[in-house]
């Protein structure tokens, strides 16, 4: 760490010697690793572009139009350029698709039918899905609701795909196999492309006609490849995640088989309707630039993910996944042990933001969650999570999970508050 930036962290932030000495060791040791995950970025950043300059992109499709959205231009080619991101048939972005729950909704509704069988071969979906399936609350609206049963494959104990225990729950009603890539609030790696890779594969060769669907939220630009280019059938995610780029307002995006897409698009609008309609309300233009600087929006996440890790790795403490393990996604658990751990980091994460840094997060009771939840996000886009930000439920073993940053230095600033709230507290000890 150049002097200078030393003495402002500790002059203007308060941050101790001790918390700047660790962040300089636990980055020396990390450094190595960062050629491999820019590499990937410069090759997702040439993609991106590629996709932005076959489909012409131009400042006529930064305009919208008005009503119910006919032949509206920008989100015609927003939506041609994520298809050739993800080398698919055909892709729906749109705004008015909520967050990246309503964008799996919309795609587990829009295939299954009254009498499929859903197998999640990742253990327990996300919270939030919980309810859109029927496994918790009240049912309303639930793919149970509507006769769609359901089984879980848990993950192995070193959580990897278990594939045996796949085939036997395979059975003739079995309509769609999901994978969910990134580690929602587990204790596990998120999936690797290579093994979506052998998931997909085996699969199919159970059953062709089963359909792979892959959760791809935290999970886009991690690698060179998507779930798309090694045999998944459809994929979702959220624009306020990785694809957003920090600058998308909000939306979800979908990509996949046409004919999937289609029976997707009947969901979100109405049958006969589909993907023709629907106004993107002028984000078209922050929906592309978030998209172009996507890449290395991704990269500044991993590297700020990859030091955490380290540093609370010298302190002592179990993260998920390890600072030299392969990314799947940009989050990284730490288990801190007690509630006001994971309190205290995400104050620190609060603390660090550039908006809202004045506000003091505590857990509470948010709709969707089976637990109390708290949350730091001080972001320029309410709940976006490519921007810094920490949540997790309060419940045993308490681990704290941390994501995102727009640039690197900024995600490393977030470590920085963390682990200063911590040791204010009492709560670690830096030798």
């Amino acid at each position: 760490m150049q002097n200078n930036t030393y003495r402002l962290l500790n002059e203007e932030f308060g941050i101790s010697e001790k918390v700047l000495e660790l962040i300089d060791k636990s980055e020396k040791q990390v450094s190595g690793l960062f050629e491999e995950l820019d590499d990937i970025m410069a090759y997702n950043q040439y993609k991106v572009l590629d996709a932005f300059q076959k489909n012409s992109i131009r400042d006529m499709h930064f305009s919208w139009n008005t009503g119910y959205g006919y032949d509206d231009p920008g989100r015609e080619a927003t939506e041609r350029v994520y298809a050739d991101i993800f080398h698919t048939e055909a892709a729906l972005v749109r705004p008015i698709i909520v967050n990246g729950t309503h964008a799996l909704t919309l795609t587990l509704m829009g295939i299954l039918r009254p009498g499929d069988e859903l197998i999640y071969c990742t253990g327990a979906p996300y919270d939030t899905l919980e309810e859109v399936i029927g496994i918790r609350g009240q049912g309303k609206g639930s793919l149970k609701e509507y006769g769609v049963s359901y089984k879980q494959v848990e993950l192995t104990s070193d959580g990897r795909i278990d594939l045996a225990a796949l085939r036997d729950a395979i059975s003739e009603k079995t309509r769609m196999v999901t994978l969910q890539r990134a580690t929602g609030y587990g204790w596990r790696k998120a999936i690797s492309i290579e093994e979506i890779e052998e998931w997909a594969g085996f699969v199919k060769s159970i059953d062709p006609d089963i359909i792979c669907m892959v959760d791809n939220c935290y999970g886009e630009f991690l690698h060179t490849k998507e779930p798309t280019d090694v045999g998944a059938d459809v994929i979702a995610g959220s624009l306020i995640k990785n694809p957003g780029g920090g600058l998308a307002l909000t939306g979800g995006y979908i990509a996949g088989r046409q004919d999937l897409i289609e029976k997707i698009s009947y969901r979100m609008t109405s049958p006969g309707i589909g993907g023709e309609c629907g106004l993107t309300f002028g984000q078209t233009r922050t929906m592309l630039q978030g998209l172009f600087i996507a890449p290395k929006t991704v990269n500044g996440a991993v590297k700020g993910a990859i030091l955490c890790a380290k540093a609370f790795q010298l302190l002592g403490f179990d993260v998920c996944p390890d600072a030299t393990d392969t990314r799947s996604d940009i989050i990284q658990a730490v288990k801190l042990g007690t509630p006001e751990g994971v309190i205290a980091f995400c104050k620190g994460i609060q603390a660090a933001a550039p908006v809202d840094s004045q506000v003091s997060p505590e857990p509470w009771d948010m709709p969707g969650y089976d637990d109390p939840v708290i949350m730091a996000a001080g972001a320029f886009v309410q709940g976006s999570s490519i921007e810094l930000s920490a949540d997790a439920p309060i419940r045993p073993p308490y681990v704290v999970y941390f994501q995102g940053g727009l640039t690197y230095e900024h995600s490393k600033f977030g470590v920085i508050k963390a682990l200063q709230e911590l040791y204010d507290r009492g709560l670690l000890d830096i030798q």
